[in-house]
């Protein structure tokens, strides 16, 4: 018995033993957190608040980071209706349900399934057809969209070669104004770090 209270006594000190004799001792090393990495986005600090809404949403709600594909996207808009989500085809501001010939909203949806789907996406979503939260929503998950989406999140590509898929999805122009507004938006897009891009605007 004693034989054995000593060894479990001898192996209990063996360690302090040791490091004591190798000049050692023990420190506490304070553990450092690695920060996580800066997330950048793109911003328009000059454009109006329905502009940076929809680039906002943009890289929110698909893989959209290029620069010029998100510029392209933002020219068309532009020159469908200014960013105006209650306009007519013609000029006339009215909601969803009393535009009854031409486009309507932010893309000028114009052919009658594509127009009667937004009414259809809200209804089901719980959101207003003449509103631009609504609209950006559809706009987004709309399937003409979703179909040349991949175009857009490739990347690396010019302006012009991202006019071919808006044209595409829009139905419209590859030249004009909206190409020169594209242009535009290509020279105020900023990069800025995630956590400082907020926006929201009326439901």
């Amino acid at each position: 018995m004693l034989m054995k209270t000593t060894a479990l006594l001898t192996a209990a000190l063996l360690p302090a033993s040791i490091a004591v004799a190798s000049g050692l001792r023990e420190v506490d090393v304070p553990v450092q957190e690695i920060p996580a990495p800066t997330e950048y986005v793109w911003d328009c600090p000059t454009c109006s608040e329905t502009e940076r809404y929809v680039l906002q949403e943009l890289q929110k709600e698909t893989k959209i980071y290029d620069r010029n594909a998100l510029a392209t996207i933002l020219g068309n808009i532009r020159q469908e209706s200014n960013f105006t989500p209650n306009i007519c085809e013609g000029g006339a501001r009215v909601r969803y349900d009393d535009c009854h010939r031409g486009g309507y909203g932010i893309i000028q949806w114009t052919s009658l399934g594509r127009y009667n789907n937004l009414g259809k996406f809200c209804t089901n979503y719980g959101c207003d057809p003449s509103s631009l939260t609504g609209q950006v929503r559809y706009m987004i998950n709309e399937s003409v969209f979703q179909r040349y989406l991949p175009m857009f999140e490739g990347g690396g590509q010019t302006v012009s070669y991202y006019m071919k898929p808006a044209y595409y999805w829009l139905g419209w122009g590859i030249k004009g104004n909206r190409e020169l507004y594209a242009y535009d938006y290509v020279k105020k897009l900023e990069k800025v770090e995630k956590d400082d891009v907020s926006v929201t605007v009326e439901a």
